[in-house]
């Protein structure tokens, strides 16, 4: 009976995943629409042979995957006693995974993934819903990081619970969204309604407390936060404009996503110069 019950859960959860598939483009998109809309080049080395799509931002995504990974593990290393250092390790290596995740689907093996062998392109794929759920977790961690950096002990906790409570509603949230094939459960849009409030409050908090105690951590996270709602703002600026567009039809491939991209990586040097050996666990402030 045990062993009935189990195989009937995994059949339902292979069927959700087949489902995943499932999802078309609105207007659907055909193999062939998929590569027309975009560059791509045919890779064979030997017996492997397949489509690598954008190769540019495939490159700057993957770019910024490694960067990212590269200034956790710098986070790491020179945390020492510090629970803000280490969340904000934390938080930086789930953000390069999921730049990994999203620059395998999205870009580079999106054919391979989400076209190859259909009629009908796949809206989207688990590689995507993973980067969703680690990009949610990461800006989680960085709440984290944020409460012991700025926050007494009972403070700490809120924000600690806060954070969790966040990351394990939205993975509930994503998995509805994968399995009942609802769109909006598992968009971007999503993402940024999760993760917006967070950064605020971060962003009000840094912002409040370089006002009152002049510390160079609170100045250089509050860059921090202005530099991503920059960003993103740049990113969607792009995307309404339509540019993607415009220049891909004079032969020069640019998107949004690149955008998006190349104004993380520059977010991620500065944390890693400008952040990373100013971030300490509360104590008394420091004057400058």
């Amino acid at each position: 009976m045990k062993l009935a019950s189990l195989l009937s859960i995994s059949g339902l959860v292979m069927s959700g995943c087949n489902r995943l598939a499932s999802i078309p483009y609105s207007p659907p998109k055909t193999p062939a629409d998929w590569l027309n809309i975009q560059p791509y080049i045919n890779v064979e080395f030997g017996p492997v042979n397949f489509i690598l799509v954008q190769p540019s931002s495939t490159l700057l995504v993957y770019l910024l995957g490694i960067i990212a990974i590269g200034t956790g593990l710098y986070f790491l290393r020179i945390r020492g006693s510090h629970q803000s250092r280490k969340w904000w390790g934390i938080a930086l290596l789930l953000w390069g995974f999921g730049a990994l995740f999203a620059g395998t689907s999205y870009q580079a093996f999106s054919y391979e993934i989400k076209c190859a062998g259909r009629e009908f392109c796949s809206w989207t794929s688990w590689w995507e819903i993973i980067y969703l759920v680690l990009s949610v977790a990461s800006v989680q961690a960085m709440i984290v990081a944020g409460a012991y950096a700025c926050c007494e002990a009972k403070w700490q906790k809120g924000l600690a619970y806060y954070a969790f409570g966040t990351i394990v509603l939205y993975v509930i949230a994503v998995m509805i969204g994968a399995f009942s094939l609802n769109k909006f459960l598992i968009s971007f849009e999503l993402l940024l309604i999760v993760a917006a409030p967070g950064i605020l409050v971060l962003f009000v908090l840094n912002g409040w407390r370089y006002f009152k105690f002049r510390n160079k951590m609170d100045l250089a996270l509050v860059v921090t936060w202005v530099w991503l709602g920059i960003t993103i703002g740049a990113y969607f600026l792009y995307l309404t404009l339509g540019i993607s567009d415009y220049f891909w039809e004079r032969g020069f491939w640019f998107s949004e996503n690149d955008v998006l991209h190349i104004g993380l990586i520059s977010w991620m040097i500065y944390i890693a110069i400008k952040v990373a050996n100013r971030v300490e666990d509360q104590s008394a402030p420091v004057m400058i």
